[in-house]
């Protein structure tokens, strides 16, 4: 995890190096038309041209990678349910081995992992027609809410990226067309539409990111508390299979 915060902040610290440079090349290029006319490039025409707003753009376009990337990293099924965990932990609680359940829990820090250490001490022996369910199901959502706010910040961050990228498009059109020359209006307005252009690519490429990883985290969750009250179900069906056995009728097939 540290490697990747260090790989994404060497990526936007790469950004604004590269933003610098272009800004330094925009000013240069203007002194240089000042001399002679000369024939623009695409970055020229589809970056440079936008003026010093499409710095904080093109940052904001950088994290919005590097969000993603890291979140397809941090929401693997690996770090919330991995699929060996749950074989062990429902075979534990087939055989009722609660106290097992949890420290096997404790030794693998996923999701899960930590919601099963968490709300199998809430087990009640005393209370074998349950098994104290109440307290488990309330230690889960004491656990899912306060797990959430990190699970979701990153998430959440992709949200903000898309709700203001498109507000420093506009920004930056409004700066660039007050600074228009009245004799090349539709020159100068074409240019300044440049910003709102890449503020809306990046909220395009923002929000259904959002959505999708949003929809996986949550996915995730639901696996992992369906899982634990699964684990809780086997054990009660466990204790509780004789006397269920007792309530069927006689002579059924």
């Amino acid at each position: 995890m540290k490697n990747l915060f260090r790989l994404g902040f060497r990526f936007v610290a790469f950004a604004s190096v590269l933003m610098a440079a272009f800004s330094t090349s925009a000013f240069a290029q203007e002194a240089a038309e000042a001399v002679a006319p000369q024939e623009q490039t695409m970055l020229d025409k589809w970056i440079i041209a936008g003026g010093w707003t499409m710095i904080p753009i093109m940052l904001v376009e950088a994290f919005i990678i590097f969000l993603v990337i890291y979140n397809m990293v941090a929401l693997k099924k690996e770090k919330f349910c991995p699929e060996d965990l749950k074989v062990t932990l429902l075979q534990l609680m087939a055989e009722c081995r609660i106290r097992s359940a949890i420290e096997v829990a404790a030794g693998r820090p996923t999701y899960l992992g930590r919601l099963v250490a968490y709300a199998l001490p809430n087990v009640d022996a005393t209370r074998p027609e349950d098994l104290g369910k109440d307290a488990i199901e309330d230690a889960v959502a004491d656990f899912t809410a306060n797990e959430s706010r990190s699970v979701f910040k990153w998430i959440n961050m992709l949200a903000l990226c898309a709700q203001i990228s498109p507000m420093l498009g506009l920004f930056g059109t409004l700066a660039t067309a007050g600074q228009a020359d009245p004799t090349q209006l539709a020159g100068d307005i074409s240019v300044a539409l440049l910003t709102t252009f890449w503020g809306l690519i990046n909220a395009i490429i923002a929000t259904p990111f959002f959505f999708f990883q949003k929809g996986i985290a949550n996915a995730q969750i639901a696996e992992c508390v369906g899982t634990v009250q699964e684990m809780v179900n086997t054990s009660i069906n466990v204790v509780n299979a004789e006397a269920q056995l007792a309530r069927i009728p006689e002579g059924l097939a």
